[in-house]
């Protein structure tokens, strides 16, 4: 019966996460057409976030198990919080600016295939090239990689009336096109796998999930404030009037970005990164819904494409390196002591990458 064998909440609750996370994708991208400066939003948004989670933090850690936070991890979780939260949400909202929340959801499957090429270049990972699946984990990256290639450089047709047409063409054509959007959604992905790998050393001398989620939060609201400065040092951008933009942060910080993260956190114990991982598509699904049939927006053949590409290659990705994690986890009896030490060391550096495969906090 595989992950659902009585054991329903898991799958319900991964469906329910990547739904709000779609759902907050398109509201944010109303949010930003409206001209409201991207960084306010990463801002209040972790501000927000930061605070919901304080209490998860305190009680859920414990102080016998937290160790002391020292200069050297505290600014090991400030870099951390600049790849993982201030650089991300920089480029992902930038992007979805210029593009779509569909587009956004979707180059958000790409993720942990983007993630396994830096574990191979960082040495985090190991690949055999002469087993299946080493063939087939080379084959989902390149599956991945391509949709997004696709998405980034074919728009094609709208497959939709609409009466946003002429107004999203004349605001494609103002902002250099599609193009532009999706190379700024590929950045943020690539420093999101960055921070993955990042977060893996952080989570070695301060291997407390909550706390450490709570901290870069902090860290990533004063980045953020900062950031915000690039495009413009007007206080009152600050002053939020709009009732959709405060509905939209609010839910942003605490539900996607707050109780998202102590619910996939929670998956991730229960059933795995790769089970985790695998919800991905519902989240583009759920984004897809919230474009067309309450914001009215167009979609296009190139995005319709992409995503699907892009979905094949994950799944074709996941499937492998659960095979992967799976043959690991069968004990075999070695021949001498070199071959366990290497068996052990394989395992756990495939352990490694499973656990980077889904990381709590999200763009």
């Amino acid at each position: 019966m595989g992950y659902i064998d009585g054991k329903w909440a898991p799958l319900i609750t991964m469906t329910v996460i990547h739904m709000i996370n779609g759902m907050v994708n398109a509201l944010i991208k109303k949010v930003l057409d409206g001209g409201i400066n991207h960084m306010v939003i990463a801002t209040y948004r972790l501000g927000i976030s930061t605070i919901f989670l304080l209490p998860v933090a305190y009680f859920g850690n414990g102080k016998k198990t937290r160790p002391k936070l020292t200069i050297s991890i505290s600014c090991q979780l400030f870099i951390s919080a600049l790849f993982g939260a201030s650089l991300v949400l920089y480029f992902y909202l930038l992007g979805l600016t210029y593009t779509s929340a569909t587009l956004g959801s979707a180059f958000s499957a790409i993720m942990p295939a983007l993630t396994f090429i830096m574990a191979l270049i960082f040495r985090f990972e190991k690949l055999n090239m002469k087993t299946k699946v080493g063939y087939g984990i080379v084959l989902g990256t390149m599956i991945s990689l391509g949709g997004a290639l696709v998405l980034t450089m074919y728009l094609g047709i709208p497959l939709t009336n609409s009466q946003e047409q002429a107004s999203t063409l004349k605001h494609l054509t103002k902002h250099a096109h599609w193009t532009k959007g999706c190379i700024f959604l590929f950045i943020s992905v690539m420093f999101f796998s960055s921070w993955m790998l990042i977060q893996a050393k952080v989570n070695v001398n301060y291997p407390c999930p909550y706390s450490s989620t709570v901290i870069l939060s902090a860290f990533g609201t004063l980045q953020c404030a900062l950031l915000s400065l690039i495009k413009t040092r007007n206080a009152k951008e600050w002053i939020l009037k709009d009732r959709l933009t405060i509905i939209t942060i609010i839910i942003a910080g605490v539900v996607a970005q707050g109780m998202c993260t102590v619910g996939i956190s929670w998956c991730i114990k229960q059933r795995g990164p790769v089970f985790t991982s695998a919800f991905t598509p519902v989240m583009l699904m759920s984004a897809t819904l919230f474009d067309f049939l309450i914001f009215n927006r167009m979609i296009y053949l190139g995005s319709v494409i992409g995503s699907v590409v892009v979905v094949i290659g994950l799944y074709v990705f996941l499937w492998s390196k659960s095979k992967q994690i799976n043959d690991c986890e069968i004990s075999k009896l070695p021949t001498n002591a070199v071959e366990e030490e290497k068996e052990d060391e394989d395992h756990k550096n495939v352990n490694k990458l499973g656990n980077l495969l889904v990381i709590p906090m999200t763009p």
